[in-house]
């Protein structure tokens, strides 16, 4: 029998149900929705998680998917699965968790005593980490960003090329291999030996129905290529950054892009102008670095020093 919270499932089934991460301002019980996909043959265990960020929707649009079309009969092995991790930033739609004003995934490994992010990331860390590969589903936030895989734990890792090849296997065509910040998931669970990936679903209000494809596509690409299904995905060439260069806006106004997202930048390229709300120039920004555009943000109206885009630098194909 496979148990995560109140979901349990024997060899060939799969269940539903509900992991308890802490008490909400009532007293009510805060419980995450998890599922328990437990196959017929004996393998690995993969964990999934999505919206670790509240406002980050594509990766729960891929556990809509997938879930339901994984057949525990044909599966070896298992999946454990939390669709919505940061309950109360989801609830209302925000990034960061209300209560103690923190971002998720910067609190793992997490306490059990701690905050409530820092509990329910302890909760979950202790269900990802009963796992052999971990798939973090997020996305750019609300902003404009190509679909990439993040690899978090830093090229001197001991087990970065683990990492780097689950984020090949994933497939959505660019990875940013970059060490993280403390407290990412991506970054702490390899310290635990666990091949771990941040999935970057593109970035938009809502789904975005062609991200959340790529998403569904990696998941069964992992599913395929590590022995759970039986069937092997075409591996393809990726497009590697391990740069990446932020840009602000000098001059508050209204930005007017000049690069598409994924396209190739040389140094001395413009990115952008800020104009003022009649039309006139104010400032004119080009890149420091040759890349690929990466992100931009999607609303045009900006403040003097307010982020405005990101490059990927020092690009290469793995």
């Amino acid at each position: 029998m496979l148990t995560l919270g109140t979901a349990s499932a024997p060899p060939g089934r799969m269940d539903t149900g509900r992991l308890e991460v802490g008490e909400a301002r009532d007293g009510s019980p805060v419980r995450l929705p998890v599922a328990v996909i437990n196959g017929a043959a004996d393998g690995k265990t993969l964990y999934v998680q999505a919206v670790s960020d509240g406002d980050e929707l594509n990766g729960l649009g891929v556990v809509n998917r997938v879930v339901p079309r994984i057949d525990p009969s044909e599966l070896s092995g298992a999946v454990l699965v939390v669709g919505i991790v940061n309950h109360y930033a989801f609830q209302i739609a925000e990034h960061r968790n209300p209560i103690d004003d923190t971002k998720m995934n910067r609190a793992y490994p997490g306490d059990a005593e701690g905050t409530a992010t820092e509990r329910i990331a302890h909760a979950t860390y202790e269900a990802a980490t009963r796992a052999d590969l971990i798939l973090d589903l997020h996305q750019g936030s609300t902003s404009r960003m190509i679909d990439e895989v993040r690899v978090r734990c830093g090229p001197r890792h001991r087990i970065h090329g683990d990492c780097l090849r689950l984020a090949k296997v994933f497939g959505c065509g660019y990875v940013l291999d970059q060490k993280g910040p403390d407290g990412q998931l991506a970054r702490v669970a390899p310290n635990d030996g666990i091949p771990t990936i941040d999935p970057e679903l593109g970035g938009c209000i809502g789904w975005d129905e062609e991200s959340i494809r790529k998403g569904v596509e990696g998941v069964f690409n992992v599913l395929g290529h590590y022995g759970f299904l039986d069937r092997e995905p075409e591996i393809n060439e990726q497009t590697r950054a391990r740069g990446f260069e932020q840009y602000g806006s000098p001059a508050g106004g209204l930005v007017r892009f000049k690069q598409e997202l994924g396209g190739r930048v040389d140094a001395g390229d413009p990115l952008f102008e800020v104009t003022d709300v009649f039309g006139k120039r104010k400032a004119r920004v080009t890149a420091d670095s040759d890349g690929i555009f990466w992100r931009s943000r999607r609303l045009p109206q900006v403040a003097a020093g307010e982020y405005v885009c990101s490059i990927g630098t020092n690009v290469d194909q793995y």
